[in-house]
């Protein structure tokens, strides 16, 4: 269901755990939605390609937010980012230093939004994996001895 679990050795230790990665094709096929979304000559108005990019990157990071994603979703993050960048660019014909002056925020930070709309950052997602319910998992076995 898109993803792939491999046994593999914790590094920095001699212990073997299972781990859940993301698999290739849904990471193909989500940046290829991110590249119609954000092509160039796009005529989406801001507002509506923030939307749509948010609904897209939500539902995909709450989906795989139990893999090991965090390095995933940092470069998910940067990939679109810039696509944003780029369309920008394009769009009003800006320099990169008009580019940084339209994007960064009074404290530095860069930012795209558009009419109250913010980019959603995918690489601020927690991921939470592998608890442990060992003890929780109850027993269909009776506790005591009845004999």
């Amino acid at each position: 269901m898109g993803f792939r679990i491999r046994w593999k050795r914790k590094r920095g230790t001699n212990k073997w755990y299972v781990y859940t990665f993301i698999a290739d094709r849904p990471l193909r096929s989500l940046k290829a939605r991110i590249r119609a979304l954000t092509h160039k000559t796009s005529q989406w108005s801001l507002a509506s390609i923030l939307t749509q990019l948010g609904q897209l990157m939500r539902g995909w990071a709450n989906y795989f937010r139990y893999a090991v994603a965090k390095h995933t979703f940092s470069k998910l993050d940067t990939f679109t980012f810039w696509r944003l960048a780029h369309l920008l660019r394009a769009r009003h014909g800006w320099s990169w230093g008009q580019l940084r002056r339209h994007l960064t925020s009074a404290t530095g930070r860069w930012q795209i939004e558009a009419d109250g709309i913010e980019f959603f950052r995918i690489e601020k997602v927690a991921v939470t994996r592998y608890s442990y319910r060992g003890n929780k998992i109850p027993s269909p076995w009776p506790t005591t001895n009845p004999a």
